[in-house]
């Protein structure tokens, strides 16, 4: 799966992953309406308004970016229709072509660990039957339960060809308070970065790069560039441009010399942009050409940055 991630963005010369992070506030009043008019104004017209939406972003971003990472707390808040809105999600994604990151932070031990990497990365079986339940592409690992809480996704991703990500240094302000932490005179983040490396050394795709990858904030680049150090065949799936504040001059030291190395995520900069002055005159109807403008801007910043670089 890493070889066709890294396929995927040398044909479209972007190393950006949409977040479909769809909270009801960035739907236009037009897509609420007739979703509620369907389904009423109960979870399942929420969910029905997030696939609306979901769908017409995706239309208009598909030819232009790799990937997609829809976040499935925004889902999961609207209950059982919210999950069946997330699956309908990937499933549309998928049929797009595009690769789909669950983000799902999951991180447990044991057989609840197997069972999270079978829903999201693998098959179950019932019966006679053979299911892929969520059948994403990758998924976003929380390793701070140690080797027993990844170990299962490593199996699960080997026996499938799938991936994962797992958190290293975060985007948000407090994640300092644990994983900067020094032990032994070294951050906690760079002990966990030789970790994914271990992890990831016997997963190797034929592009080079690891099916086991790393999150790693764009908001603190100079950690970014020592992680690149550590993890010279680990892709970074880094969040924290626009919305949260990082810029394509923040993003160089991701990067490997081959241009490739990293994929950047922007949720709300993109799927919400029409809320943006800088495409208002999209209006709420022209929400997805907003989304599909948002993007070609935040390629051209990278763009700029990586070839200063």
């Amino acid at each position: 799966m890493i070889d066709r991630l890294v396929s995927n963005i040398q044909k479209t010369k972007a190393p950006i992953v949409v977040g479909l992070d769809p909270m009801l506030s960035y739907i236009p009043e037009p897509v609420k309406a007739a979703a509620f008019a369907e389904s009423g104004e109960t979870l399942e017209g929420a969910a029905n308004a997030i696939c609306r939406f979901n769908k017409a972003i995706v239309d208009a971003v598909a030819e232009l970016v790799p990937a997609v990472k829809p976040q499935i707390a925004m889902y999961e808040q609207f209950g059982v229709p919210g999950l069946a809105a997330f699956k309908k999600t990937v499933d549309y994604c998928k049929a797009k072509g595009l690769v789909v990151i669950g983000d799902v932070k999951r991180g447990d031990i044991g057989s609840t660990s197997e069972a999270y990497a079978v829903g999201h990365l693998g098959t179950v079986t019932v019966g006679s039957k053979t299911f892929l339940p969520f059948d994403e592409d990758f998924a976003t690992v929380n390793p701070y339960l140690g080797s027993d809480g990844v170990k299962p996704f490593l199996k699960v991703c080997e026996a499938n060809d799938r991936g994962i990500f797992v958190l290293v240094k975060t985007s948000n302000p407090s994640s300092g308070e644990f994983q900067d932490r020094l032990v032994d005179g070294v951050p906690l983040y760079e002990i966990v970065g030789e970790k994914v490396r271990e992890w990831g050394e016997e997963l190797l795709g034929e592009c080079g790069y690891s099916r086991v990858g790393a999150v790693v904030g764009a908001t603190y680049p100079a950690m970014g560039k020592r992680l690149r150090e550590l993890m010279p065949k680990t892709f970074i799936l880094v969040p924290g441009y626009g919305a949260q504040g990082g810029k394509g001059k923040d993003l160089v030291h991701f990067f490997n010399n081959d241009g490739l190395g990293a994929i950047v995520n922007s949720s709300r900069g993109i799927i919400a942009a029409w809320k943006q002055e800088a495409y208002a005159k999209y209006g709420e109807e022209g929400f997805a050409e907003a989304a599909r403008a948002a993007v070609l801007a935040m390629k051209e910043d990278i763009d700029q940055a990586l070839n200063a670089g």
